[in-house]
């Protein structure tokens, strides 16, 4: 079952038993899934489905923060409810310890060839360890990649 058709499922449910707030968000989740396959004209994959999920959560990450600036909790904690709504449709998120991992074997099979990457070339590590992640079936904050990838280019 794709995440697309599990929210369909879920929204008679949230129709049913009459969540408002569930209802809408998953609407909302619906939609943005809908217009990027119109814009595309077929079928999205579930890898596009995921990516598309996670800029909706990256989206309410933004909010909570300019909310939580603005001095508005109410509205912070409603995006932050969201947030968590929409992370129970992709996979689970890697650990740091295991993005870790990931980072150093990519640094590793990159300076298998002559010397290590260094910290000039992050964007081309960065390259190969988001490819290894997607590649791994594994969700991971980019922000959060970022940091370790600079880290051990560091070491």
């Amino acid at each position: 079952m794709t995440i697309g058709e599990k929210i369909q499922t879920d929204i008679v449910v949230a129709m049913k038993a009459k969540d408002e707030h569930k209802l809408t968000t998953l609407r909302m989740v619906k939609s943005a899934l809908k217009n990027k396959e119109i814009d595309k004209r077929e079928k999205l994959t579930d890898a596009e489905e995921s990516q598309i999920l996670t800029t909706l959560i990256k989206q309410r990450r933004e909010s909570v923060e300019s909310f939580t600036k603005g001095g508005r909790p109410e509205l912070a904690a409603k995006e932050q409810t969201e947030i968590g709504m929409i992370e129970g449709y992709l996979p689970q998120a890697a650990g740091e310890d295991v993005i870790r991992g990931v980072v150093q074997g990519a640094i590793h099979t990159m300076s298998e060839g002559g010397a290590k990457p260094t910290p000039k070339e992050m964007g081309a590590v960065m390259k190969v360890v988001q490819q290894r992640i997607l590649a791994d079936g594994l969700r991971a904050d980019g922000k959060l990649v970022s940091e370790i990838v600079k880290a051990e280019l560091a070491k």
